[in-house]
């Protein structure tokens, strides 16, 4: 499987978030998967500017030439994509976030019914299945997780997919690896 994981830590002083990132690469690689970590924070990668110009203008691709083109085409071109991120005032980074909103030129501007709701449309055959890892804050409890997880889980629908779990780097990259293995 090829595994794509988007390393939302802005601090790069964080090596035990990066660390065990590290080693989950190293596992899933050692499981026969191809894995490439992409590691944000050392990339350029602007705010979408809702400018609507990957619809339009450039159907696809956003307008703003940055990282995100990169990460757009690791994102459609793998099997999993892991969104992993230190939880930052009980949420996700915001340059994981801002990584996010830049899979917008995924999907197009039409829209469709889906879940009687509505809901852009495809514009590819296939989507990733997407994965969550989480550092929790001292203070995260239960309720917090769960609303994270609710909004990944939401946004994988918005991107033709699947939140397949949510893991804490607390858990043993074991236990996260047999997790990835058996979707």
């Amino acid at each position: 499987m090829k595994i794509t994981i988007l390393n939302g830590n802005p601090d790069a002083g964080n090596s035990k978030f990066d660390d065990y990132l590290r080693e989950l690469s190293e596992e899933l690689e050692s499981s026969k998967h191809t894995v490439t970590v992409m590691t944000l924070r050392e990339m350029d990668i602007k705010y979408c500017t809702g400018c609507w110009g990957c619809w339009v203008k450039t159907p696809g691709q956003c307008v703003i030439k940055d990282d995100s083109h990169d990460v757009c085409a690791e994102y459609i071109h793998s099997n999993l994509v892991v969104f992993a991120s230190p939880l930052i005032m009980g949420f996700m980074s915001s340059l994981l976030k801002k990584a996010n909103d830049k899979l917008l030129p995924l999907v197009h501007p039409y829209i469709e019914i889906v879940q009687n709701e509505c809901h852009h449309m495809a514009r590819y055959v296939k989507y990733p299945q997407i994965g969550l890892l989480i550092e929790k804050e001292e203070d995260t409890g239960d309720e917090d997780l769960k609303i994270v997880s609710d909004i990944y889980a939401r946004d994988a629908l918005n991107l033709k997919s699947r939140l397949c779990f949510t893991r804490l780097t607390s858990d043993l990259v074991e236990d996260v690896v047999d997790e990835i293995n058996s979707i």
